[in-house]
């Protein structure tokens, strides 16, 4: 890869990382905030909750996604760099897939 590329390769990987710090700390709140009652909190405050985790996931997947595949359009740019984006399918697909499996346990918790 050129200098460049290399360069915007370590963009799309700073991106992923941090597009994951804010879905991350608001599921580890909540967690936090069910220990303290937050389950019995009145409908409105649970359902903003359940609002709030589910838009930071969204955008949170979104940015994963679509960094991801613009790194392994770079990837496929530079033939001889193709094993480093092998793994990106994990970013694209999976950790969007235990986002969604985290979520629907703590709205069960929520609202269960």
């Amino acid at each position: 890869m050129t200098p460049e590329q290399t360069s915007i390769w370590l963009a799309h990987r700073r991106m992923i990382v941090v597009s994951q710090m804010a879905p991350t700390a608001l599921l580890i709140t909540t967690v936090a905030l069910l220990q303290f009652g937050l389950a019995e909190t009145s409908f409105a405050l649970r359902v903003a909750t359940a609002g709030i985790l589910l838009a930071s996931g969204i955008f949170g997947a979104l940015v994963q996604f679509n960094s991801a595949t613009e790194a392994q359009a770079l990837a496929k740019s530079a033939p001889s760099e193709s094993s480093s984006s092998s793994s990106l399918w994990v970013v694209r697909y999976l950790t969007p897939a235990v986002f969604v499996v985290i979520y629907v346990a703590l709205m069960v918790a929520l609202f269960g």
